[in-house]
């Protein structure tokens, strides 16, 4: 891999890392509701789960999912599904916030449960794998050694998204005590938890590539 390939990949993961998400929204509204130190622990869990992703779409996973129509779509309804479990629970906890946001933050959602949400958000979509799947090889050297490059790759990949969300985290907290006036954590959760929701909706739609 050359140094005009790698900065090439910088570029690439750059425009993906910054493009709004699942994984994003929900840094946000957990660092709007619960602080920083939470919403990260819910970043660190999405970011965890998108290095399984990668290792394994490196594995093959990617192809499995490509050739059978029954993997990918228990896979797409299984993400559907928790996506718009978040998102109904999201909306319907959004009075709940707004107790919570005037609370310490010790006494909200565990850092475990927080960092759970988050590898399941990050896990949820099986897109992720058939995308690293294409994505990966075009910027490996066929003929230099895949380890040392995947590990290269994978370590750039994961430190762009977890500085990405961690800056998303710290704008999402500063606006924490602007919410919390005339019931706006309220309304900015109702908004979330529906995003969320259309975003599992979405999910169902995808296809697999013929």
């Amino acid at each position: 891999m050359t140094l005009t390939t790698y900065f090439l990949y910088v570029a690439a993961v750059a425009l993906l890392v910054v493009t709004p998400g699942p994984t994003m929204l929900m840094s946000m509204t957990n660092a709007a509701t619960h602080g920083t130190a939470k919403a990260l622990m819910s970043t660190a869990g999405s970011v965890t789960a998108v290095l399984g992703v990668m290792l394994l779409s490196s594995l093959g996973m990617g192809a499995v999912l490509a050739a059978s129509d029954v993997a990918f779509t228990a896979m797409k309804l299984i993400g559907a599904a928790y996506l718009i479990y978040l998102g109904v629970t999201t909306f319907l906890n959004a009075d709940r916030a707004v107790l919570t946001t005037t609370r310490s933050t010790d006494e909200s959602r565990s850092a475990r449960s927080l960092f759970l949400q988050g590898w399941m958000v990050g896990a949820s979509n099986p897109k992720a794998i058939l995308f690293f799947s294409a994505f990966f090889p075009q910027f490996i050297d066929a003929q230099a050694a895949f380890v040392p490059q995947f590990s290269v790759l994978a370590v750039t990949f994961i430190t762009m998204e977890f500085s990405v969300l961690s800056l998303c985290c710290v704008f999402a907290a500063r606006l924490g005590p602007w919410l919390r006036q005339s019931g706006r954590t309220r309304t900015f959760n109702r908004i979330s938890g529906s995003l969320f929701a259309c975003m599992g909706g979405l999910l169902l739609l995808v296809r697999r590539p013929s």
